[in-house]
């Protein structure tokens, strides 16, 4: 009988476990089930650009259920309600699904309620951590357009996932020079960060001065070690306190577990995260796995206002590759590898690209990290994703040696 595989979420942990899984053992020796919400794979790290204008979410998405059933995954579009790890089940909302080995790849909830303000519920404030929330900051940026005035951009106290934040804040300047607006829009950037570039790693090279430097020359202000206390139709608060005008606000949230993880007994931690091991093992049940945004990663250091750590695509992929590999040797008999996670990303500066390689991600480094910048890298980032929707979407491994 095949070993069976359920695989939670189908993003870009989920897709690159399947795929890997597949890889390895043929659907003879293993039976893989992959169970979303949502029917389409989404490119995350485009959002920024759907929010822009320059990218539809058709563009950046695919239906999941022809490349997994070309692969022999069975995809199952439901609701996952509860984790029973006692029972090996997965419960939802159409039923259960037994596992022998189960790959956590929820990905997460993003915390909008710790910023009061903060939409698209309750607040004027915007997010691009999901597609309706970028197609909602696309109709406010239009409007910015026709309205012109002051912007706060920026991540609120104990983000994660600060990069696009930056991105935004780069890519609006880029937008309204071009629509010889940017005279009539001030630009504050706002984050918890001690220092820019720090991202939760602990920064990388010279990606400090970079951003100091490019924020100068572009007239944005900033400030670092700023907490997000309240969002307004025109000024975002700051802990001091202090009030920025603004009639348009983008600021990343804190991220949480998605519930169905964070109310399974046992498995989270109080936030909904998942702890794993080297192997991305729960340390509790040894048929468990996670990876991704899932999983609980401790900040690199302490700051005055709380930074996390950050999970990127490529580090998700990595994390989901050893997960993969080890379900794979354990069938066989033996452990799979392990490896430390290292980052590769590109930045979107709107008329030119950052490259930055960090290895490890937390500090200190093997390596000197290294930070580039140049058109040529804005080019390299618009080729990444659309080779790897056309890998993703026919099923296939993604190559992923530059990293996003």
């Amino acid at each position: 009988m095949a070993v069976r595989v359920v695989i939670v979420g189908g993003s870009f942990g989920g897709l690159t476990t399947a795929y890997e899984l597949r890889h390895r053992l043929g659907p003879d020796r293993l039976a893989i089930t992959l169970i979303a919400r949502d029917p389409r794979f989404t490119f995350v790290p485009s959002l920024t650009w759907v929010a822009m204008g320059s990218r539809s979410v058709e563009q950046i998405s695919f239906d999941l259920a022809e490349p997994l059933a070309a692969r022999h995954v069975t995809f199952a579009r439901e609701i996952v309600t509860g984790i029973e790890t006692e029972r090996h089940v997965v419960v939802t909302e159409q039923g259960e699904h037994p596992y022998d080995f189960l790959v956590l790849a929820t990905g997460h909830r993003s915390a909008n309620e710790a910023v009061p303000g903060l939409g698209p519920g309750d607040g004027p404030g915007h997010s691009p951590m999901s597609v309706p929330e970028a197609q909602e900051l696309r109709s406010a940026v239009r409007t910015l357009l026709g309205q012109p005035g002051p912007v706060v951009v920026g991540a609120a106290p104990g983000a994660s996932c600060i990069g696009p934040a930056y991105e935004l804040a780069f890519e609006l300047d880029h937008l309204l020079r071009r629509r010889k607006l940017r005279h009539l829009v001030p630009i504050s950037f706002v984050t918890p960060e001690p220092f820019l570039g720090h991202m939760g790693m602990g920064g990388a090279g010279k990606i400090r001065q970079l951003l100091e430097g490019a924020f100068e020359e572009r007239d944005i202000t900033y400030r670092t070690s700023a907490a997000v206390t309240e969002i307004t139709d025109s000024a975002v608060a700051l802990a001091g306190p202090h009030l920025l005008p603004s009639v348009l606000s983008i600021i990343i949230p804190p991220l949480a577990g998605v519930p169905a993880v964070a109310g399974s007994a046992g498995l989270a931690n109080p936030k909904g995260f998942i702890p794993v091991d080297s192997h991305y093992r729960h340390p509790r049940f040894d048929s468990v796995y996670a990876v991704g945004v899932a999983i609980a990663l401790p900040p690199v250091d302490e700051t005055a206002v709380p930074v996390n750590f950050p999970k990127t695509g490529h580090m998700t992929e990595q994390m989901a590759t050893i997960a993969a590999r080890d379900i794979a040797a354990r069938i066989d008999g033996h452990e799979g590898a392990v490896a430390e996670l290292s980052a590769r990303c590109v930045l979107d500066m709107g008329d030119r690209g950052v490259y930055m390689s960090v290895d490890p991600v937390r500090p200190p480094r093997n390596r000197i990290p290294r930070v580039s910048q140049g058109h040529q890298w804005l080019l390299m980032k618009h080729l990444f994703e659309r080779t790897y929707l056309w890998h993703a979407r026919r099923g296939r491994r993604v190559p992923t040696t530059l990293g996003w």
